[in-house]
């Protein structure tokens, strides 16, 4: 079980406190968007602006890492029983790999590389840099399990580049764009994992199946109540993204046996 930008129905999505809530409920894993600051740096960012999750307005890639780091992403909320956060509520993707890294178990850390941006493939080469710098490498031994992916099938072949198949993942959903050349991929078995929506899924259970038979990894999004998470334990997939892992590990402890990911 994925958690989906944190525990982002408890926190702020992508905050510091959002994953530091998910792993502590048990995920099994964090996902997160990536864009870049104007300075560069790799941040855990879904929307092109700051104005639907902070208290700013205006696109992250104009802003310094500094720049964001002065917004409001928690809105007044403080954490329990007056602790703190141990550090910024806006992380970049290093210190959320850290995070993993620290998290004292095996971990897969999900990301999501955006399009369409202005800075071309730049944030795929600066998340490999990321994981280069923190002693990832394809293959070794490690506690973290990295998957990659994107929307635009354009993103997994720069990043092919320099990692296995096994570590690319398209995002599919009904009716969005490129999905015919993801669905291409995933068909092939020229990745090692396929991330459908739920709407996907319902539409497409046969294509799903034809998946999961291939060897690969389905990673359905985004699922947060019990119905939709009994769909998917009866479709056989592999993994779930949630924005509650709370609620979604307490359905899977009702019936340990089925549990996608665990």
């Amino acid at each position: 079980m994925i958690a989906h930008r944190g525990a982002s129905r408890r926190w702020p999505e992508h905050s510091r406190p959002a994953y530091v809530q998910a792993l502590a409920e048990g995920a099994d894993g964090l996902e997160c968007d990536v864009r870049l600051t104007s300075d560069g740096i790799a941040v855990c960012w879904h929307d092109a602006t700051v104005d639907r999750t902070s208290d700013g307005h205006g696109p992250v890639h104009e802003r310094t890492l500094a720049q964001l780091r002065r917004l409001d992403l928690l809105r007044g909320l403080h954490p329990p029983s007056g602790g703190s956060w141990d550090g910024p509520a806006v992380l970049t993707l290093a210190e959320l790999v850290e995070l993993a890294q620290g998290a004292g178990r095996p971990v897969t850390l999900a990301i999501e590389l955006k399009h369409p941006v202005l800075y071309g493939w730049d944030a795929e080469d600066a998340v490999l840099e990321v994981l280069d710098r923190a002693g990832w490498r394809p293959g070794a031994p490690s506690p973290l399990t990295i998957s990659l992916m994107s929307f635009h099938p354009g993103s997994l072949l720069r990043l092919h580049r320099s990692v296995p198949a096994e570590h690319l993942m398209p995002l599919i959903d009904v009716g969005a764009e490129l999905v015919a050349q993801a669905v291409a991929l995933a068909d092939a078995s020229a990745v090692g994992g396929v991330g459908p929506s739920l709407r996907f899924l319902r539409e497409n259970p046969d294509r799903v199946e034809r998946w999961l038979e291939q060897g690969a990894t389905v990673r359905v999004w985004t699922v947060d109540e019990p119905a939709d998470l009994a769909r998917c334990v009866a479709a056989g997939v592999t993994e779930v993204t949630t924005n509650v892992p709370a609620r979604i590990l307490s359905a899977l402890a009702d019936d340990p046996g089925s549990a996608p990911g665990r």
